[in-house]
């Protein structure tokens, strides 16, 4: 079935994810070619020779758009594409998307400076979330409960002179069970789908929440493969949180970890993902 196919994989490090994918292609019979994010160079001209298709696994949101951006330049397709990565890998562009779709998401303001956020704030209200444009595992976010705590960590932002730091998205805090929901959407599918609890306010894998199964209801899965498709679609989890308004979105990751939604639920993720990329690679 895939005599002569050529797998890509661009990568950072090989974790339990990347094993898993890397055993499904061997078990598939499918050639692989690894590409290091840290050693790999692009030339203005395609090589001689390269993959059928590319799947993204890297760690680093800069480095796998301007990845996938060169290899769509030689004419390879990704999973996923470039205007995948660069517009779910950013919690500011994929929110002005999801508003453009009708999709739920919490109250959103963005601001461009420590002042503006300071009045960003004020207007979501207090408690209130502030978030990274661009990051991932609950990492650099805030929880803020009143003005003076805020002050204080606009002041440290600001003095890190970064531009990760100097564009603020602020979000309401919601109330909420502890806990916040996985959906790993694959094409046209939610394929599988978590709690994740914790009695923290971040419920991320990473910070140690512990996971459990959740049911892919008609609801959950409408709402994820909206917000999938608001962003292009592909493979992506999408992150949702039980309001009392009901289901929002939180936001999208191109490049999900699966290892604890494997063990939760069963479902072979790293196999759905290799046979979707084949898919998309032979059209």
């Amino acid at each position: 079935m895939s005599e002569g196919f050529r797998l890509g994989i661009f990568l950072t490090i090989v974790r339990p994810e990347e094993k898993g994918i890397l055993a499904a292609a061997e078990s598939r019979g499918i050639r692989v070619e690894r590409f290091d994010d840290r050693v790999v160079t692009f030339g203005l001209d395609a090589p001689p020779s390269l993959p059928d298709v590319v799947l993204n696994r890297s760690v680093s949101h800069t480095r796998a758009v301007y990845a996938t951006r060169c290899f769509a330049h030689y004419g390879v397709t990704t999973v996923n594409a470039p205007e995948v990565v660069e517009l779910a890998g950013d919690k500011i562009l994929s929110s002005l998307k999801f508003r453009e779709r009708g999709i739920p998401v919490p109250r959103t303001e963005v601001a461009l400076s420590p002042e503006a956020a300071m009045a960003a704030i004020e207007k979501v209200g207090y408690p209130a979330v502030l978030k990274p444009a661009i990051g991932s595992w609950g990492r650099l976010m805030a929880k803020v409960d009143d003005a003076e705590e805020a002050e204080q960590i606009l002041e440290h932002k600001a003095a890190l002179h970064s531009p990760i730091h100097s564009v603020f998205y602020v979000q309401e805090y919601l109330p909420k069970p502890d806990r916040d929901i996985r959906a790993f959407v694959i094409g046209s599918q939610v394929v599988a789908a978590m709690y994740r609890k914790s009695t923290a306010w971040r419920t991320n894998s990473a910070r140690g929440a512990n996971a459990e199964p959740a049911p892919v209801s008609p609801e959950l899965s409408e709402l994820a493969l909206r917000a999938a498709d608001a962003v292009g679609g592909g493979v992506l989890a999408v992150d949702l949180l039980e309001s009392p308004r009901g289901l929002l979105v939180l936001e999208v990751n191109p490049t999900p970890e699966f290892k604890t939604l494997t063990a939760a639920t069963g479902v072979d993720i790293a196999g759905r993902i290799v046979d979707y990329t084949v898919e998309v690679g032979r059209r």
